[in-house]
């Protein structure tokens, strides 16, 4: 039997994605609202455990269910994730629990693009920093990198365009502005973000599980902190001494 194409249910589209995936669609844009429905329904699915289902991949507006077709079915993976959506409907879609302090270093080495960022919008650095560490941001989505999280939203006094030619690399723990979104890098890789820090903590780490040390719903507080600080606080990290600062939401 072929796929169903386009499936349109009141709150989601569900389309199939090659031959063993299903996107559920929650909406074209970033939205709190949106994601807080991708989420939710990521949640349910990990606890529902429906055989089949190998992966769930969650982004800003979508979810992506990997399933076996041996297993289970298109038709039988869009009833069974839509039954598990509807259940949804009656309750919080607001799934986050944890804020994580992040501690930073800004400018000079550690952040190259920060006086270009107040050039830009005629700012001091002093004052970019205080509009990026003044606030709370939620994870969307962990993606491009394994750990990387997608952070939003910046204050729209420092959005920032990406760099015209990214650089080939890019050091671990640099945190970075591409319009309204910030983002910390979890390893060295290449990227065009405008880095206007670093932070010494771990993001990625694969002795742990999971893994990925933020999960899409956490928020991240950024906690600005000396140089001398981030090299003892580094010095922590590299001998797992050092203790994260969580809060429960």
């Amino acid at each position: 039997m072929m796929p169903m194409r386009g499936l349109v249910y009141p709150s989601a589209r569900y389309l199939p994605f090659g031959d063993h995936a299903l996107i559920v669609e929650f909406g074209d844009v970033i939205d709190l609202a949106v994601n807080s429905k991708v989420i939710a329904l990521n949640e349910a699915l990990l606890k529902a455990d429906i055989k089949g289902v190998e992966e769930l991949v969650p982004t800003y507006r979508s979810l992506l269910v990997r399933y076996n077709p041996a297993e289970i079915t298109y038709e039988q993976l869009v009833a069974r994730v839509n039954e598990i959506e509807k259940m949804l409907k009656d309750k919080p879609a607001e799934m986050v629990r944890r804020k994580l302090i992040v501690p930073i270093v800004y400018g000079g080495a550690y952040g190259p693009d920060l006086g270009y960022v107040a050039q830009y919008h005629g700012l001091t650095e002093e004052q970019v920093v205080k509009f990026h560490s003044g606030r709370d941001y939620r994870v969307y989505m962990i993606g491009f990198v394994a750990g990387f999280p997608y952070l939003g939203d910046v204050p729209e006094e420092i959005a920032t365009p990406r760099l015209e030619t990214p650089r080939l690399k890019v050091p671990a723990g640099s945190v970075g502005i591409a319009e309204r979104q910030t983002g910390i890098y979890p390893c060295e890789a290449p990227g065009g973000w405008r880095i206007i820090g670093r932070t010494p903590i771990k993001l990625f780490d694969p002795r742990q599980q999971p893994p990925a040390l933020l999960k899409p719903g956490d928020v991240v507080k950024f906690q600005q902190v000396s140089e001398e600080n981030y090299k003892k606080i580094e010095e922590l990290v590299k001998m797992d001494a050092f203790k994260l600062q969580f809060e429960e939401l």
